[in-house]
């Protein structure tokens, strides 16, 4: 027995998880743009295109504008490690594959016969050269000429230690036919392909090189090292040309300008970019910190061919253009070259985010908080509206600016944050509080920027949480000694302070109609206020200090998340707990009400994402996440869950089935939990929005029950049961005299008045009659005389057959009697009483009525003990009774004058008999109710 429960356990699990969760699917990701793998330039006649990469998929953005074209289709098997780019083919070479893609979609995959990983690309002519971690350099050609791009195997070659070592890039010069340069730590080697010989091979670098790039020049390389030099180098005189020393930098780029200007741009590890004048043989200018070091600083910076504009990406997630404007000056030995203006970006968080809050009741805009120190407001409907929210501070009091810069270093990571729209555009709407911060700052959603004032906690503690009253007049501010100090958020003052909580207040709610203040912290103890008041309702302790609070407006309900691993929902208005729900095996990171209230959407560091039903108290869904996720946000119209996680820069969404259909309410054990892939950047990994409406596919045994369930007509043969049709049916059936008194017209039909004489004949009796008076009248022939005569015949036996009445012995049965006479010689009425209870209330009526109600009685003894048979089964218990009342409203004085004749007496004893047995309910009833009545009055 146990063998066969494992076997269902494991054949259900492997069900579920064919078909995923049942209420979410995952649906996209917002907010990645780049990561440190570098980026590629394509060239569509005057047109640009960025491909970037995102992981296991890429990107497309066009370089005017810095609008997301196109993404890739799929994921691919591993991480993408390289891009090259050819006319409208991007090239992504990931583990030891290359996919070559046009608009995304991959068109060919190109395997090595080697299980190293590809370092490097490079495409041109009619070849495509990789290189791996091996340092072996493996070479494709076209099969044809007129093939798009290469895909047979030419040949391959390595580099040895003695030659070079570990291999940096490939790079191909200008009319360097069916060569390419293989780039290593220590010197260059000129290749050709076709033949697969050595050409050249350099002198050793005393530094070792890191980056290499094409001059605009024939047969110059610049070359850039880990000790800050840029090398120009003349590879067909194989010399040095002159060396740039730039101290104390690493370079990670070099590219040259093309559109007329002798300069060349440098980056570094360190996240700077400077420019530098060939011709002067001088620094122009420099760019400071564009990306972060602690991300690699500048991974690629590329001036795009024939512009003055400079594209520029890092490890932390940002993709940025720079633009060179006109000289001021006409005279080249005295121009001046302005320094680059900053055109346009993308980007995200550097870091997984810390807190996530929808900004709008549209589902538009969602704010989101990152240990990387920003505050992003990323739109789910237009990326390029996507906006980092500026920190530069504003003028003092008395409108002097503030000293030094106001934007050298960030804010403090973000830990809670709050939101209300009410005011939006009024003043401030947003507050923050910081890590290890004694204030927190208020932020205006309208211009995107820090507002103007910060809320002290009053009693030297950190700020831990914040909340705003749903008017956006009232800022609450809890600190980690215990109290709360309320603010107004268009002034900034002091309105209230509380103090109850001896340890750190973890969660501030404040009710729609700003009457019911609510409060809780590590301390256990949840408190309720009267705000207006500003006097103490109670408090509930609770056994476990409170990490974190949710309060639900629309039903006063707060959920809380304790450190004994469990959620309580606690009913503010009767400060009661209502539901406590157990099932995470680690602390809980973060959780979420439904908008409508009826579920709870909890995440825990076990790696486990729950949904609740709070009527039913029971965990209805479970997903094993990949990552552990550190916030979950349902969106206010309740189509998105998103979440954050402890890895990955971008949050996730995903879509809510249960807007298109019914979510069963079913308890789920952990061995049914579904292990599910987070979403991702790919277009078709993911679900659709409407991926619930067209998900039909049931995978459970339960779930078949619930939703092909079928409520059986009869519980119990020992049960009366009513019958399961409408209700109004029986009470139709009672009053059918009253109903047809009821329609019957209030005045007899009125003859029409008298028509003018223009209209007295019509049709064809115009004529007729004109003919008459005029004798011309035309006599109808034999043919006609015989026609006419059949038509009366015809309609004489119509009417005949109207009139006739059957009688049960000769003429026409319907239905009813039919299957009451079968019944009859079958003794089994099962099938003639299914047909009744289905008839109309008109239809039974009419059909009692024409019962044959002359001697010997035999179908109104037939009905009487079909609705007998029909009443000892103890089902539609109440119509046959109303059968039973039609009979004898039509045929009673029948049935009282005839109650001698035998078989009529036997059917009613019959029935009397069944009918009688009955009243023992109503007795039962009774007894019942008099026995409660007598205890109740002692």
């Amino acid at each position: 027995m146990e063998e066969i429960k494992k076997k269902r356990k494991i054949e259900n699990s492997s069900q579920v998880s064919v078909r995923g969760s049942k209420v979410f699917a995952p649906f996209r990701v917002i907010g990645n743009v780049i990561n440190k793998v570098p980026f590629e330039v394509g060239t569509l006649g005057s047109t640009f295109y960025i491909v970037t990469s995102v992981g296991k998929s890429f990107q497309i953005y066009d370089a005017n504008n810095l609008h997301l074209l196109f993404i890739s289709e799929k994921e691919t098997d591993s991480p993408i490690v390289a891009l090259a780019t050819h006319f409208h083919y991007v090239f992504a070479a990931f583990g030891n594959k290359i996919g070559i893609y046009r608009r995304g979609i991959e068109e060919h995959l190109i395997t090595l016969d080697t299980n190293a990983t590809i370092t490097s690309l490079c495409v041109f002519g009619d070849y495509l050269c990789t290189s791996t971690d091996d340092n072996v350099v493996h070479v494709f050609k076209k099969k044809a000429s007129t093939d798009k791009f290469a895909t047979s195997f030419y040949t391959k070659f390595e580099i040895t230690e003695l030659q070079g070592g570990d291999i940096v890039s490939i790079i191909h010069l200008p009319t360097y036919l069916n060569k390419v340069v293989v780039v290593t730590k220590s010197n260059l080697i000129l290749f050709n392909v076709r033949t697969g010989k050595i050409i050249y091979t350099s002198e050793e670098s005393p530094n070792q090189i890191t980056t290499v790039a094409a001059a605009p020049a024939l047969d110059i390389l610049a070359l850039g090292t880990v000790e800050g030099e840029v090398i120009l180098y003349n590879l067909r005189k194989g010399k040095k040309i002159f060396t740039i020393k730039f101290n104390e930098l690493r370079i990670s780029t070099i590219s040259f300008r093309t559109d007329g200007s002798p300069h060349i741009c440098v980056g570094a590890t360190n996240g700077d970019i400077i420019f530098y004048d060939l011709n002067r043989r001088s620094r122009i200018h420099v760019l400071k910190n564009i990306h972060k070091e602690s991300f690699g600083g500048v991974s690629k910076a590329m001036f795009l061919n024939g512009q003055p504009i400079i594209v520029t990406s890092g490890g932390d997630n940002s993709l940025k253009e720079y633009v060179f404007d006109p000289s001021l000056s006409q005279e080249n030995s005295e121009s001046v070259v302005q320094p680059p203006r900053f055109l346009r970006s993308r980007g995200g968080h550097s870091q997984p985010p810390s807190s996530i809050l929808f900004a709008d009741s549209d589902s538009h805009f969602i704010l989101s908080a990152s240990r990387d120190k920003s505050l992003w407001a990323f739109s789910l409907r237009k990326d390029s509206q996507s906006q980092e929210l500026s920190q530069r501070m504003h003028k003092k009091k008395n409108g002097d600016r503030i000293g030094g810069s106001t934007i050298k270093e960030k804010f403090p990571e973000i830990i809670a944050m709050a939101i209300e729209n009410a005011r939006v555009g009024e003043w401030e709407n947003v507050i923050t509080a910081h890590k290890d911060e004694k204030f927190a700052r208020t932020w205006d959603l309208r211009s995107k920027r820090v507002g103007r004032w910060t809320f002290d906690t009053t009693d030297d503690g950190f700020v831990k949480s914040v909340a705003i009253s749903q008017c956006g007049n009232f800022g609450f501010v809890g600190s980690s000694n215990g109290s709360i100090v309320v603010y107004n958020m268009q002034s900034g003052l002091v309105r209230r302070k509380y103090k109850m909580h001896k340890k750190a207040v973890t969660g501030i709610a404040l009710d729609g109609m700003n009457r019911k203040m609510v409060s809780c912290g590590l301390d256990g103890i949840v408190g309720f206020y009267d705000f207006n008041k500003s006097t103490l309702l109670g408090k509930l302790t609770l056994d476990a200090p409170i990490t974190s609070m949710v309060y639900h407006r629309t039903t006063d309900l707060v959920a809380l998340s304790l450190d004994d691993f469990s959620i309580v929902i606690i009913d503010v208005v009767t400060q009661k707990i209502v539901r406590q729900l157990w099932g995470h095996s680690n602390r809980i990171t973060s959780l979420d009400f439904s908008p409508d209230g009826r579920w709870i959407v909890s995440a825990s560091l076990d790696a486990t994402m729950r949904t609740w039903d709070l009527p039913t108290g029971g965990c209805i869904d479970g997903l094993r996440l990949e990552t552990v996720a550190t916030n979950v946000k349902f969106s206010p119209k309740g189509d998105y869950l998103m979440t954050s996680h402890v890895s990955g820069n971008g949050i996730c969404a995903w879509t809510n089935k249960g807007q298109f259909k019914a979510i069963s309410t079913r308890m789920i054990p952990e061995e049914e939990f579904v292990k599910v892939m987070l979403p991702n950047n790919s277009s078709t990994g993911n679900a659709t929005m409407l991926e619930g409406a067209f998900d039909d596919n049931i995978t459970s045994d339960h779930e078949e029950e619930f939703l092909g369930y079928d409520s059986v007509s009869q519980i119990d043969k020992k049960l009366k049961t009513f019958s399961v049709g409408p209700r109004n049916k029986m009470n139709t059936l009672l009053n059918l005299d009253v109903i047809r008194n009821r329609s019957k017209p209030t005045e007899a039909p009125k003859k029409p008045e008298k028509t003018p004489f223009f209209l007295s004949l019509t049709g064809e009796k115009v004529g007729d009659e004109a003919s008459g008076r005029e004798g011309t009248l035309k006599e109808p022939s034999k043919d006609e005389l015989v026609e006419q005569e059949l038509n009366k015949e015809r309609i004489e036996a119509e009417n005949r057959l109207n009139k006739f009445k059957p009688s049960g012995r000769v003429g026409f049965e319907s239905k009813f009697t039919k299957l009451l006479r079968e019944g009859v010689k079958r003794d089994d009425y099962s099938e003639f009483l299914e047909n009744l209870v289905k008839l109309s209330p008109a239809n039974v009526d009419l059909e009692i009525r024409s019962l044959d109600s002359f001697k010997p009685f035999d179908e109104i003894v037939w009905f009487i003990n079909a609705l007998t048979s029909g009443l000892k089964t103890n089902n539609n218990f109440e119509l046959y009774e109303a059968f039973m009342s039609l009979l004898f409203k039509a045929h009673g004085d029948v049935i009282h004058m005839n109650n001698t004749d035998p078989k009529l007496a036997v059917a009613l004893h019959s029935w009397d008999s069944i009918h009688n047995g009955n009243e023992k309910l109503d007795h039962l009833v009774k007894f019942c109710s008099e026995v409660v009545n007598f205890v109740s009055t002692i």
